[in-house]
């Protein structure tokens, strides 16, 4: 009952968690929307799996210095026995004492010195443990100590790609919502340009406008039409781009929980944090990579001392004319050996030397980064502190330009409707409305994104 009802949570909560058809709905706040990211976004599984990827290595660095044990077992089946050469030690000896006795009479041996023998029995069998010990090497040991650094540096490429991709899925989060936002500006507007073409329609029904004024309305509400109808693929793409940066079947339907708060982002206050490399996750990736560099000079230094392996094998062998290994009455003969092996290096040919020079070089590639670094974070910060400035002033410009678009646009049709106005002016300042919404959002979300980056600047974004 316990596995049973363990399994239906598992399910229920994998459900709910990442539904993947095309009729699924997702509902999330930001937050809800970074987190889901963070567990299912690709960049993100695949860092994790670098992670642990590393963290096998490590295991396997430190493999090297256990104890190695193996065994084996080898039976051969020889159809025709090996057959070997010996001198022929023989044949002079006999004829020497026939030649002698006068049994024969004395003649030249005529041979070639050899004659053919065959050695051993048909079936071989060996059984065998060894056993391998690494009593010392510094490499090694400092391979173990650089296994943290290692674990240290995985961890960090993880959580470099969290930020990256919580920043991601930021934007992507805001640029849906205020297209959500302009999508009721723009239907708003479809609808009073629908008003305004049924008004003139009536004047020109009853002769108190030309055909020109309604054609030119007309114009005005096709061409929204048509921009509303291209508004709505555009936000049904932004969504699908949304899902995607999260990790989510961009063919499901998505509804954002958080509002846009325009205030909110116009009362930003720009901080003016002091430059603090260390807070950066690219500066401590550096960091630690320099570590791991300096571990790597000193693998190639300590080379030059010698290391000591202890070893010690146990073998038992037998050999048959027929396959009875398993008889216990026929002996097998054992055979064992524990011995150490001291490797000195006297002379590689200053390979360890060019090596060392090398990896040398290599670390001061990495101290150059860490300056360079230093001296560009300084003008990240500023260009992204300035461009949030500008942003946020571009913002409060184009906020005014759009209360006096929608003032203008309320006068124009007020004389219009009073017949004090012309057609012509009504559209023009529906056309500037337009083009004022749309830089007012514009504006909105330039402030958002420049917000973001200055945050991921200043090194505040954890997760």
């Amino acid at each position: 009952m316990k596995k049973l009802l363990t399994l239906f949570f598992a399910v229920l909560i994998a459900g709910t968690a990442r539904p993947q058809s095309q009729d699924s709905l997702y509902r999330f706040s930001l937050k809800q929307a970074i987190d889901f990211a963070l567990q299912n976004q690709k960049d993100v599984l695949n860092a994790q799996l670098d992670a642990e990827i590393s963290d096998a290595q490590v295991k396997e660095i430190v493999g090297i210095g256990l104890p190695q044990l193996s065994g084996s077992l080898d039976v051969k089946d020889f159809e025709k026995i090996p057959t070997q050469f010996i001198p022929d030690f023989i044949s002079p000896s006999v004829y020497g004492i026939l030649f002698n006795e006068n049994v024969i009479p004395r003649k030249e041996l005529n041979n070639s010195g050899v004659f053919p023998v065959q050695f051993g029995t048909r079936w071989n069998a060996t059984a065998g443990l060894t056993a391998s010990q690494l009593l010392f090497d510094p490499t090694y040991l400092l391979g173990v100590k650089a296994t943290k650094t290692v674990r240290e540096l995985s961890q960090k490429n993880v959580k470099r790609t969290r930020i990256e991709t919580a920043v991601n899925v930021s934007k992507a989060y805001y640029n849906v919502l205020l297209l959500q936002e302009r999508k009721k500006v723009i239907a708003a507007n479809v609808e009073r340009i629908q008003k305004l073409k049924d008004d003139t329609k009536a004047l020109y029904d009853n002769g108190f406008v030309e055909k020109l004024d309604l054609d030119r309305v007309t114009v005005l509400y096709n061409n929204i039409t048509t921009e509303n109808d291209k508004f709505d693929r555009l936000l049904a793409l932004s969504s699908q781009v949304f899902l995607f940066q999260i990790g989510a079947n961009s063919a499901a339907r998505v509804e954002l929980t958080d509002s846009l708060n325009a205030s909110e982002i116009k009362n930003t206050v720009v901080p003016i944090d002091k430059t603090d490399p260390s807070k950066r996750i690219e500066y401590s990736l550096l960091k630690t990579q320099e570590k791991l560099q300096q571990y790597n000079v000193k693998r190639y230094v300590d080379g030059y001392y010698p290391n000591l392996v202890a070893y010690g094998s146990l073998s038992t062998s037998a050999q048959r004319n027929k396959f009875d290994f398993f008889d216990s009455d026929q002996k097998w003969y054992p055979t064992g050996v524990v011995g150490a092996t001291l490797n000195v290096p006297i002379f590689d040919g200053f390979q360890k030397a060019a090596k060392i020079r090398q990896q040398k070089l290599a670390l001061r590639k990495i101290e150059n980064e860490l300056v360079n670094f230093e001296q560009a974070i300084n003008l990240d910060i500023n260009s992204n502190r300035n461009a949030l400035i500008d942003a946020l002033s571009a913002l409060d410009i184009q906020d005014k330009n759009l209360t006096l678009a929608n003032d203008i646009y309320r006068t124009s049709k007020l004389k219009y409707d009073q017949g004090v106005g012309s057609n012509l002016e009504v559209l023009d300042a529906e056309t500037s409305l337009k083009e004022a919404q749309a830089n007012y959002f514009n504006a909105l979300y330039d402030a958002t994104v420049a917000r973001i980056n200055l945050d991921k600047a200043l090194g505040n974004l954890n997760y």
